[in-house]
């Protein structure tokens, strides 16, 4: 009787989830066998485990145990996750207007949007919300982030703390619009510069938009600056595309062991303007849908490539209906520039005896030709025609923010600095000296994979009985190693001045602040603006 019950259950399930075109393999009988085998085990778990147990969190952890060896962006999404990807993709939300992070049971305010609600009542960067409304922050279960959601015009009472001291403070909720195109201005009267923040369902519209008002104001050159871009509509990514380049030009395929992912996306519309000079700005935090931009861009030798390599995501996702409002989204194919090349920079399919994901050797790099006949290469993310120093994320600078260690020293700056106008703002030696102070203060450290190796080294010589007689070497070795990691942060001082700056202005003048300075000091928008301005070395770049 129970198998009746349970093996339809797995095969509505299958059809469900996965859809009947991919699930007819010949392994299906393994499949549903599979899966009975899962139902049966979870049950049991659920009816005897000497603790109490939460089916849906045994449910997700089990989820992500499927995914967990595959690639990073196929994921589960329940259906508060399917609701914030839709918002992100529309553009417009309704809630308090401000970036957060949750972690570790801390909510911290990261950013505050310009006249936003959050922005009105006061809050700031580095605020940690310790309550909403009657709700503490330490002992919610779910994103508390969810609780600041709600109707229109609707109040929320938030407490926070600020250097050690608690407020309080009423939010009114509006509608709060994530602008693909955040800035844009008209630099030394003929430099069209354009912030393009995200892709999502307004950014070939909104381009277009600052496109037209620039050109009105005198624009004859343009600047995209697609830095810190993480990507998303791959059909935006086209448009914006196509406002440069002829109708009916291919600008990315995507291929699959699915023969229906297979496809060829080509311009569609007539374009803007396909001779005006072009400049696109890179870092690695370009990804996705703004590698798309930049690499079709070089391919079709539209414009010059300015910064450094681009993250390497070319991997597509596709979200697919399951049960109960949840989707699994899932990488269903690989995408690749005119030329073919694959901007993936990891193999996840491909891992190596720690069990991390390949990544291709530069002496293994492939040559292409773009439409005008340069050399270009794979290898991952797209490497700019003019590289730039400041542009670039070294391994010291990736862990400073992956540790928020910038957003936290950019806090206290805050805190210790009064600064009326950013045209006044400066990041001196000195300064900088006291960012090394509060580093040590703070006793930031990284493990870089030199020191991973050796340990994993030292550990195969306890069990080959070796670690007395290497056990003083291997102290003074890693004593080195530290040595050498200080001396790094000082070596890499240009790229974290340059991260540290943008931190500092946004606390103190939003995001609108931020970009009215870099047009003025940044070194990548000088780099463009010079390009724009030598017409000779421009054309010698794409030729």
């Amino acid at each position: 009787m129970r198998k009746k019950i349970i093996l339809p259950f797995v095969v509505v399930v299958l059809f469900g989830a996965v859809g009947f075109t991919t699930v007819v393999k010949n392994d299906f009988f393994e499949i549903a066998k599979q899966l009975e085998i899962f139902t049966s085990l979870y049950k049991e778990l659920n009816m005897n485990y000497v603790d109490k147990v939460t089916p849906a969190t045994l449910m997700d952890n089990a989820i992500k145990g499927v995914l967990e060896d595959l690639d990073p962006y196929t994921v589960y999404w329940n259906e508060q996750a399917v609701e914030d990807a839709r918002i992100k993709n529309s553009g417009v939300y309704t809630g308090v207007g401000a970036a957060m992070r949750y972690k570790n049971k801390e909510l911290t305010v990261l950013e505050v949007f310009e006249n936003y609600p959050a922005d009105k009542a006061g809050l700031r960067p580095g605020d940690i919300i310790t309550k909403i409304e009657q709700t503490n922050i330490s002992s919610y279960e779910d994103d508390p982030r969810e609780l600041l959601k709600g109707t229109a015009a609707t109040k929320v009472k938030i407490q926070y703390t600020r250097q050690g001291k608690t407020n309080t403070t009423s939010v009114t909720r509006g509608a709060v619009e994530v602008k693909a195109v955040p800035y844009y201005t008209l630099i030394n009267e003929d430099i069209g510069y354009i912030v393009l923040s995200k892709f999502n369902k307004k950014t070939t519209s909104q381009t277009k938009n600052a496109l037209e008002d620039l050109k009105l104001q005198g624009a004859k050159k343009i600047i995209l600056d697609l830095r810190g871009n993480p990507g998303g509509l791959l059909n935006q990514a086209i448009g914006v595309v196509n406002l440069f380049v002829e109708k009916g030009e291919v600008i990315t395929t995507t291929q699959s062991v699915i023969k229906k992912y297979n496809k060829v996306y080509k311009t569609t519309a007539e374009p803007f303007d396909v001779a005006i000079p072009l400049a696109v700005l890179i870092n690695g935090r370009s990804a996705s849908a703004s590698e798309i931009v930049s690499g079709g861009l070089q391919d079709l030798d539209r414009g010059v490539i300015i910064g450094a390599r681009s993250f390497g995501k070319g991997l597509v996702q596709r979200p697919k209906n399951l049960i109960y409002g949840s989707q699994l989204k899932v990488t269903i194919s690989r995408y690749y520039t005119p030329s073919g090349r694959c901007i993936q920079a990891l193999d996840y399919w491909n891992r190596d005896e720690n069990g991390d994901p390949v990544r291709l050797d530069p002496k293994k790099y492939n040559a292409f030709k773009t439409k005008g006949g340069r050399t270009v290469y794979d290898g991952g993310g797209i490497l700019p025609d003019i590289e730039i120093e400041t542009a670039k994320f070294s391994p010291i600078t990736t862990a400073l923010l992956k540790e928020n260690v910038l957003f936290n020293y950019a806090t206290q700056y805050r805190y210790d600095n009064k600064l009326q106008r950013w045209e006044d703002f400066s990041f001196t030696d000195k300064d900088f000296q006291g960012f090394l102070k509060y580093l040590k203060n703070n006793e930031f450290n990284f493990e870089t994979q030199t020191e991973l190796s050796f340990k994993k080294a030292l550990r195969k010589a306890e069990d080959d009985g070796l670690e007395k007689q290497i056990q003083g070497n291997f102290k003074e070795l890693m004593a080195s190693i530290t040595q050498a990691k200080k001396k790094k942060i000082t070596d890499k001082k240009p790229e974290i001045i340059a991260l540290l700056k943008a931190e500092i202005l946004k606390q103190y003048f939003y995001s609108s602040g931020l970009y009215k300075y870099q047009v003025l000091n940044n070194p990548e928008i000088r780099a463009a603006v010079e390009i724009l301005n030598n017409e000779g070395r421009y054309r010698k770049i794409l030729k």
